[in-house]
């Protein structure tokens, strides 16, 4: 399901792919894809790739088709792996985490699966 709400341009910082999860460059209006759950999250790429030096149009809030990483149950917090691919956050989790939002459905990887964009921030659990 993909029913964007707030989609904004940002000046890609290397290639980013489509349906992938991007985070914030280092400067003010930059993008980069995400490689993982350690920095702050953007929000997801719409279905065109940008190149490095492009401009990438990343759905904000609202409803957006994202490739998945791995299996991901609908309703499971999701985080970047390696390659800007949504991934299950498994809970309680081992370490502080960002998330870009949940999931709407469940699938597995390389799936477009769909994403409740809303990005956020899970504490690790005190041991």
């Amino acid at each position: 399901m993909n029913i964007p709400g707030l989609i904004t341009p940002f000046t890609a910082i290397g290639a980013i792919g489509a349906y992938l999860i991007a985070a914030h460059g280092a400067t003010d209006g930059a993008a980069v894809q995400a490689d993982d759950g350690a920095t702050m999250m953007l929000g997801v790429t719409t279905d065109i790739p940008t190149a490095d030096g492009g401009t990438a149009d990343v759905v904000r809030n609202g409803l957006a088709s994202v490739t998945y990483g791995g299996n991901v149950t609908r309703g499971n917090p999701l985080t970047a792996d390696a390659n800007g691919r949504a991934v299950a956050v498994a809970l309680p989790a081992a370490a502080d985490t960002f998330i870009v939002g949940f999931a709407e459905v469940s699938g597995v990887e390389g799936d477009i699966g769909s994403a409740l964009v809303a990005p956020g921030f899970i504490p690790a659990t005190a041991p």
